[in-house]
This record gives C-alpha cells, sequence and structure tokens, in this order.
C-alpha cells in the first residue's frame, strides 16, 4: 500500500527583513523576501538571456551549480550568481520558441546575515504569447529507510513510452530541497509520467545503475480556487486574520521513494590463485548459476574442478572459492580451467562463455645457500654433542633436524559470555572434515563438577565449510566447558588440532528483556493472507538488530539486550522474508517501508509492550529524528554577548536560538514559503496505487 498522509497548508512568510540590527536587537528570522525582476515574473514574449532579480536584503546561494535548476533542461548550465541584493541567470543556451521557463531555486538562497532560507522560490517566464502555470508537489525518500532525497532530480513525461526515462532528457524538471520536497512547475494541461533520477552524470535521463522512483500510474495537473486565511499584524504589533482566494495546484501529494535496482553486468571480473591450496574466481554480479570448471592440464585434465575441490561461497554470492583437496593437484603449480560462465551480453541478456583461465602459483623464492648453511650448522650441533656424551643436548639436536607437524587452528568466534538463543560459532583456516561424535564432549558445571550435556550436537556450518556450529539447550548463568581431543577435528589436508577447550558462561535471564509490538491497524492495509508483514529491531545506527514476522498482529523479540531500539517494518510482498527493491521495467515498486516514530527503551528484566499504528504517522515524520542521517542544514547561530543569552534563554547544549531552530519537520508544511507561485500542500490523502 503506498499511501501519503499530508500535514497543513504551508504559510506564506511576508515579513520585511532588515539588513541589520543595533546590539542586543531581535533576530531577524525572516529569509529574504523577493522585491522585483526584470524581466517580471511571468513575463511573455521574453527574448533576452539575462534574467535579473531583486530582493530585499543581501543574500548568498548555497551551491547554485547542483541545487539551480533549469526546464526546459538546458545543455550548458546557466551561470547563477549574486551580489548584495541583486541575483543573476545568464542563458549559455538559445532559448526556444514559445516555451514556458522556470528557473527553480529550490533552497538555495539564503540571506547574508542569519542564513534564513528562502526555501521553494522559482521565477518563470516564456519566449512565447502563454504561460504555462501548472505544477506537481510531492516529496521524496529513500525507499528502503525513509530518508529525505537531498538534491535528487524529479520530472516528468508527457512521451509515455516505457523508453522515454532510458533515452529522452525529462521534459520539465526539479530538485528536492533538504527535506525530500518538490514542486515541478511549468506544465501545461495533459497526462505525465513522474519519475525522480541520482542524475550523477547529468544527462537527465535514468542509467541502469542510477537511483530511481517512479509514480505507478500517470497524473493529469489542475488547478482550482480555495480560500486561505492569512494572519496580519500591524505596527502596532496586533495581530488579525483575513481571508483570501488563492490558487491551488494538484496534486500536491505525490509520494516517491527511490531504490536502485542493484543492477550489475555480469562478466568474470577476476580470477587468480592467491595460496597454494586454493583458487579463487569474482563476479560481477551474484550468480543465478554456477560456473562448469574443468581441469585442462596435468593428471587430472578432464575431471571437472568441484569433484577434486570444496567450494565455499563468499560476499554476495559473488565470489567463489575452490579449495584444492587432492594432495597432487594442491602441487601442481599451474592449473589450467576450461570455463563456462554466464555473462551479460550486449542486449543485456545473460548468454553462456566458455574461457581458459591460467592459474598459476608461484612458490616463495628460498635463499638456497642460507638454507644449506642452516642445515650444515644443525649437523655440526649434532656432531658435537655426539663428542661431548650429551645425550640431552644430542636429542635436542637431532629433534631440531625432524619437520614438525602442522596442526591445524580451531577457534571459538563467540565471546566468553554465551548469549541463550545463540549456538557457539568454531571456525578454522581452512574446510574442515566432519568431526566424529566421541571427538568431543560438551560439560556443564554443577556443584564444582564437570557433568556431560546429553543433548549437544556439532554439525558443519551450512554458511561455510571452515566452521563448526555447537548448539544445546543453554540453561541462565552457567558455565560450560567444549573440549575437543588431540587428533580428532580434521581438516580436508589432513591437519589434525591439538587439544581444545573453550569455556564459556552463559547469561542469565534478567540480562534480558523482551519487546512486543503490536501492529493495529493491519486490517486497513487489506492484505492477502499470503503476505507477511516483517519487523526489525534497529540499533541507533539504523541497523537491524533482529527480525520477528508479524503473527496474530504482533511481533516479538526475545532475548535484547537492555539498549534503546527503534522499528522498522515492511511489507513482504515476494515472501522471501528480505526487503526487496523496485523494477522499473517490471513496473515493480519497492516493499513498502514504515518506521515506528518513537525510540524503544529497553531495561534489564522488562518486558515492553507498545501498540503500533503503521498508518497514523505522516510518512515525512515517521523515522526519529535520532537515527535519520538527511538532517536540514541548521544555520549558524551568530555571535551573543552574555546578557543576550541570558535574556533570551539561550542553551549551548541545542545548538539555537530561544524556542528552537527554524526547521521544525511538520510534515508538509514546508515547500511554497516564498514562492512566486501559490501552490502547496494540500490537507487530504492520497488514494491507494497498490495492488496485491
Amino acid at each position: 500500500m503506498r499511501v501519503l498522509l499530508i500535514g497543513a497548508i504551508a504559510s506564506l512568510m511576508a515579513a520585511c527583513a532588515s539588513i541589520g540590527r543595533p546590539e542586543g536587537g531581535p533576530h531577524d528570522e525572516t529569509p529574504p523576501v523577493f522585491v522585483r525582476a526584470n524581466p517580471d515574473p511571468g513575463a511573455l514574449n521574453v527574448s533576452r538571456n539575462k534574467i535579473d532579480i531583486w530582493f530585499d536584503e543581501n543574500l548568498k546561494l548555497d551551491d547554485p551549480a547542483n541545487k539551480v535548476v533549469i526546464s526546459p533542461v538546458q545543455k550548458e548550465n546557466a551561470r547563477v550568481s549574486a551580489n548584495g541584493r541583486h541575483l543573476t541567470v545568464e542563458f549559455r543556451d538559445t532559448l526556444a520558441d514559445a516555451t514556458t521557463y522556470v528557473i527553480d531555486f529550490a533552497d538555495a538562497i539564503r540571506d547574508l546575515n542569519e542564513g534564513n532560507i528562502l526555501d521553494g522560490f522559482a521565477y518563470d517566464f516564456s519566449t512565447g504569447d502563454h504561460l504555462d502555470t501548472l505544477s506537481i508537489s510531492g516529496m521524496l525518500f529513500e525507499a528502503r529507510n525513509l530518508e529525505p532525497a537531498q538534491g535528487m532530480v524529479v520530472g516528468v513525461y508527457s512521451n509515455l513510452a516505457d523508453s522515454a526515462v532510458k533515452t529522452l532528457p525529462l521534459e520539465r524538471v526539479a530538485k528536492t530541497n533538504q527535506y525530500g520536497q518538490f514542486t515541478i512547475r511549468g506544465l501545461r494541461p495533459g497526462s505525465y509520467n513522474i519519475f525522480a533520477i541520482d542524475d550523477k552524470n547529468r544527462d537527465w535521463h535514468w542509467d541502469r545503475s542510477e537511483n530511481i522512483a517512479f509514480f505507478p500510474v500517470t497524473v493529469s495537473p489542475s488547478v482550482e480556487m480555495v480560500e486561505v486565511a492569512d494572519t496580519l499584524r500591524s505596527s502596532a504589533g496586533e495581530d488579525s486574520v483575513t481571508v483570501r482566494q488563492a490558487w491551488h495546484y494538484l496534486p500536491d501529494d505525490i509520494l516517491l521513494t527511490w531504490f536502485n535496482e542493484n543492477y550489475r553486468s555480469q562478466y568474470l571480473r577476476d580470477n587468480k590463485r592467491p595460496a597454494q591450496r586454493y583458487l579463487e574466481l569474482k563476479f560481477g554480479a551474484p550468480l543465478d548459476s554456477m560456473p562448469e570448471l574443468t581441469i585442462a592440464n596435468g593428471r587430472f585434465a578432464g575431471h571437472r574442478l568441484d569433484e577434486l575441490s570444496v567450494m565455499e561461497t563468499r560476499a554476495e554470492r559473488d565470489s567463489l572459492v575452490y579449495w584444492l583437496a587432492d594432495t597432487a593437484l594442491v602441487n601442481q603449480d599451474s592449473i589450467l580451467l576450461a570455463a563456462r560462465y554466464q555473462k551479460t551480453d550486449t542486449l543485456d541478456r545473460l548468454v553462456w562463455q566458455t574461457d581458459t583461465l591460467k592459474m598459476f602459483w608461484r612458490r616463495p623464492k628460498t635463499d638456497e645457500k642460507a638454507a644449506q648453511k642452516a642445515w650444515e650448522k644443525k649437523l655440526k650441533a649434532i656432531e658435537e654433542a655426539r663428542e661431548k656424551g650429551d645425550s640431552a643436548a644430542l636429542a635436542a639436536a637431532i629433534a631440531d633436524t625432524i619437520t614438525k607437524p602442522t596442526f591445524l587452528d580451531l577457534k571459538a568466534s563467540t565471546p566468553a559470555t554465551q548469549e541463550l538463543n545463540l549456538p557457539v560459532r568454531f571456525e578454522a583456516p581452512e574446510p574442515l572434515r566432519p568431526v566424529p561424535v566421541d571427538a568431543w564432549r560438551l560439560e556443564v558445571m554443577a556443584d564444582t563438577i564437570w557433568k556431560p550435556v546429553a543433548d549437544a550436537s556439532l554439525l558443519p556450518d551450512s554458511a561455510t565449510p571452515r566452521a563448526l556450529i555447537l548448539t544445546a539447550k543453554w540453561e541462565e548463568g552457567t558455565k560450560y566447558r567444549f573440549t575437543a581431543d588431540s587428533a580428532r577435528v580434521e581438516n580436508i589436508y589432513g591437519e589434525f588440532n591439538k587439544s581444545f577447550t573453550h569455556e564459556f558462561t552463559t547469561k542469565k535471564l534478567d540480562d534480558y528483556g523482551n519487546i512486543y509490538l503490536n501492529l493495529t491497524d493491519l486490517a486497513a492495509l487489506s492484505l492477502p493472507d499470503s503476505v507477511n508483514v516483517i519487523v526489525e529491531l534497529l540499533s541507533g545506527s539504523d541497523k537491524v538488530e533482529a527480525t520477528a514476522t508479524v503473527s496474530n498482529g504482533s511481533a516479538a523479540f526475545s532475548y535484547v539486550a537492555p539498549a534503546t531500539y527503534y522499528a522498522r517494518a515492511f511489507i513482504d510482498i515476494d515472501g522471501d522474508g528480505q526487503w526487496t527493491t523496485g523494477n522499473l521495467a517490471g513496473k515493480r515498486l519497492p516493499e513498502d517501508v514504515f518506521y515506528y516514530p518513537k525510540k524503544l527503551l529497553l531495561r534489564k528484566n522488562w518486558d515492553l509492550e507498545q501498540d503500533w499504528s503503521l498508518l497514523d504517522t505522516p510518512v515525512d515524520m515517521q523515522k526519529p529524528d535520532a537515527i535519520k542521517k538527511n538532517k536540514p542544514k541548521t544555520k549558524e547561530a551568530p555571535q551573543r554577548n552574555p546578557e543576550e543569552e541570558d535574556e533570551e534563554g539561550y542553551d549551548p547544549d541545542q545548538g539555537d536560538w530561544g524556542n528552537g531552530s527554524q526547521y521544525n519537520n511538520s510534515g508538509f508544511n514546508r515547500r511554497g514559503s516564498g514562492s512566486m507561485q501559490t501552490g502547496g500542500f494540500g490537507t487530504g490523502g492520497m488514494a491507494t496505487h497498490r495492488d496485491f
């Protein structure tokens, strides 16, 4: 379900800002105010390539090269500059005939002294005798984490062909401000497809590797007359409310969520033999089918590599490691492989291709003279010990000439304090053979005596052949000891372990808490029985700590360490248990995401139960500020003297003045302040466009 809840209509700021103020006077909280322009806003039959705009105070531009956009898009970027109260735009492209041009400044304009942002300011004119004035407004978020998309290009096509976004420049564009808000202006009546792209190469259309968002239905902009209430303040400081007629441009509630298809061309990116015992193949994308590898030289010519090796998959299934299991193959310095694998062709199709891969192992260079000298020194030590009749020295000297056995290195990869709900994991540098049941034992400390645990199991890890997983029904606050007898754990090269012991103590139940999240409005989503909602428990860095599938309206998290958490849910449309990105060709939107808008503070030995309505909170207000990364830039606080700080309640820990920042994330209520057009965000909801 794709629902956008909207805040109030944006209020227009009309107070005049002053260039300066006497020491101790009130702070300027008002952005620059438009005074005049040449040509006038909305002028017709414009032929000049220079636009001059004046404001009521000195201003500065924040990154105009990236924030300021012009519709229709320009091959050569216009030159945008500010000097004092004067802003200039110089076109370097020839203006098209009978065309409406819109210069969208987004949030690039600030006043010089206080840094107040004039958000949403736009200027329009026409080279013909008609001005197109319709607009489309909305917000853009990252689909996976609802981060406001800052500085992304949002645009439309009247060409409704599926190929337009891949081949043609966007017809009308805007850029999102620091809240993810956008308004596409200068539209004529008609039907449009809406897209947002992360246009890194500035070609104004989508390349498959770029981030993209799309609205699933065509949109027809319109305008209606509405009544708007304004608050006026007299010179005496008295407020009065007046009602006026204004144009309201629709739609003003478009919700876009951008995603990346994670498209990667498939090809063999690298092949090497980093060590004597294994080969490594790296591919450009995760593998749909395993490559077919046949040895083409030596005594094993014609044999399949997977018959003589143990395969390990690494990374995102785009890297394969083949551990050579046969000693003769290990000792073969040069291995030729006939490799048959899938590769992306020029038509973006996966086709099978065959290559010959040369895998060389270069033995480390040895200093033969030094080695011979060292060996002669050992023989001399033996002879001297014999002459002296020193049996102990003789035994030590002889032992020094014997090659010492190589033992496999077995380590516990879990901490000494064991989680009650997790197994113990052991790892070795190289693949292991199955461990006999009589080669190891798990014991529990009971009344100062080690007693065997009967229900424990030690099995290979399905994720990697180099690991073992020890499972048992752990008792809380209890000491355990795992022992592997010497020479009983073996890798595929016949190397054995030394006697190995790992002691650990389990946590206590009161070290944990439980979290229960009750989703109260699942019925409003109208989900089929086959579609699950999955809830993710997040850390303060927005990292997934645990997941739970909603059952009977509730997501339960047990054995949770005390901490501050956050929560995110997604609708698992494809049923794979993971969040799935979108696909433009298939017109598949990314799976919908919701954030619980508050933190979850869990204490030791507590059960935290919380009701959660997925739809009650507007999308732009769901993600808590504490874990939000794309936060609006706040203006720099001016220097104040101590007397002023005491008078106005300055809090150095807050980093702002008096009643807080000018940025108060209050839903869709920011866009439009200072804009020449009267449009803004409406107050209604948006219909559902997701079909399950």
